[in-house]
């Protein structure tokens, strides 16, 4: 069991919609991911959306253009996902095991993004094998684009991981690090419970 089904039991998909869809309706912005990733590849590129709950950033990349699968293992979560946009793919699956393959998907994503402190919910001890599936799914020159919370503050468990932490499981996974954003508009990191990271394939 992951550290996001001891949280939540795996049955809050419709109201983590709700949250969102209250922000939105209050006129705050909820697509800030979906925007940096949309800066960093164009239209058009492939995006595999990692951890992608009910499909927000997913969602709103594909009606920008660009080409999404979103994989999560969590059954509500999904379920709001295929509900909101049945048309697009969504796969079940543990992300420290997953293979594009076993789906019927090419492993050659432009970019993966994996939002929403995917990484700090992990199991503990599967965060350098979930490094190595997301990287294994890119192609040369692809992007890995994170952001998660490094202390309590930025998270709903006590922090697991940190920022060297997953830069080292990076480096071994062959991704050299690009930049460390502080947010998900872009802003430099200079220390911080939060940070974006973006490395490449």
């Amino acid at each position: 069991m992951n550290r996001w089904e001891e949280l939540t039991g795996g049955r809050t998909g419709e109201d983590y919609a709700a949250r969102f869809a209250a922000l939105a309706a209050a006129g705050k912005d909820v697509h800030g991911e979906a925007r940096l990733c949309a800066a960093l590849v164009p239209p058009g590129a492939r995006v595999l959306d990692a951890g992608c709950g009910t499909g927000r950033v997913t969602i709103r990349l594909a009606a920008l253009g660009y080409d999404c699968v979103g994989v999560d293992l969590d059954t509500s979560m999904l379920a709001v996902a295929r509900e909101q946009a049945p048309e697009l793919p969504w796969i079940q699956a543990d992300l420290a095991e997953f293979e594009p393959a076993a789906f019927g998907v090419a492993a050659d994503f432009d970019l993966v993004v994996a939002a929403g402190n995917i990484f700090p919910l992990l199991a503990t001890g599967t965060e350098e094998a979930v490094v190595r599936r997301l990287a294994a799914a890119l192609c040369p020159g692809g992007l890995l684009v994170s952001g998660f919370g490094l202390d309590r503050e930025h998270l709903p468990v006590p922090p697991s991981l940190t920022l060297p932490e997953y830069d080292a499981a990076c480096a071994a996974a062959g991704l050299t690090l690009v930049e460390h954003f502080a947010n998900w508009d872009g802003e430099p990191y200079a220390g911080g419970g939060y940070a974006v990271s973006v490395h490449r394939h």
